[in-house]
């Protein structure tokens, strides 16, 4: 069955950001807003991978300006996020979408690899949060899309750190919905099911996943990062002007 997504003219021109833009989600991010017309930046340390992304952008309005930042560096971040400003403008959109879901156990986390994981999974999300809405602020308005994640809600094992900083994030997105609402900025959380990206394929699915997916999910098939990236436009779109401090999932409909 063929199908005709949205095209959305509030974001022709608009200044987004995205961190982890590279590949994976990230990397469908950043293409699907270049597509509509958006003055994209993005943030990876994937140097390799963001060439690679750019190379297969042709045919856009505005070519995405890539920044390599290590977000976990508050410093890098900051400085990233200038440099960003002074390529496409004023930030309306941030996308905080840099994360890793590296497996661990409970038993092997000492201080250092605590910190580490909430500085790749959640402290980066709050202060580039920070440094963009002085922006939204003098542009009237802005929507800031926190990536969270259903692993938390599912109870999976396996990455107990991970699930504490995705969990943390609704709890960020619900702390900051009502004093940025006052300043028309949206702030909402995007919430991804199991996304079959190429590192996914690599890692994680087997034929075990293979049959919980068919088992779980309502919908038949893999969910896509192109499937959030239709979300994400949405929600950076003036169409969702009401939507604030709201958990979207998009799973297929496994939790």
């Amino acid at each position: 069955m063929a199908s005709a997504y949205a095209t959305y003219p509030s974001l022709q021109g608009r200044a987004v950001l995205v961190s982890g833009g590279a590949t994976g989600i990230g990397a469908a991010f950043v293409e699907h807003f270049a597509r509509q017309g958006a003055r994209v930046a993005f943030l990876d340390v994937d140097e390799a991978g963001a060439q690679a992304l750019l190379a297969g952008l042709d045919g856009v309005a505005h070519a995405p300006c890539f920044l390599r930042c290590d977000v976990t560096d508050l410093d890098m971040l900051r400085r990233s996020i200038d440099a960003a400003r002074e390529h496409i403008g004023p930030i309306q959109v941030l996308v905080n979408n840099a994360a890793n879901d590296v497996r661990h156990a409970l038993a092997d986390v000492d201080a250092a690899a605590f910190e580490r994981n909430v500085a790749v999974n959640l402290r980066h999300q709050v202060f580039a949060t920070r440094a963009v809405v002085p922006d939204m602020q003098r542009l009237g308005g802005g929507s800031v899309i926190c990536l969270g994640s259903t692993g938390w809600m599912k109870k999976n094992a396996g990455y107990p750190l991970y699930a504490m900083a995705k969990a943390a994030v609704h709890g960020f997105v619900n702390g900051m919905a009502r004093e940025l609402g006052r300043q028309n900025i949206r702030i909402n959380a995007l919430v991804p099911g199991w996304v079959i990206t190429e590192k996914q394929r690599a890692l994680w699915l087997d034929a075990e996943g293979e049959a919980e997916i068919a088992r779980v999910q309502c919908m038949p098939g893999y969910l896509m990062a192109d499937d959030l990236a239709r979300m994400a436009l949405f929600l950076a779109a003036d169409d969702s002007r009401m939507c604030t401090g709201q958990p979207f999932i998009v799973d297929g409909g496994w939790v």
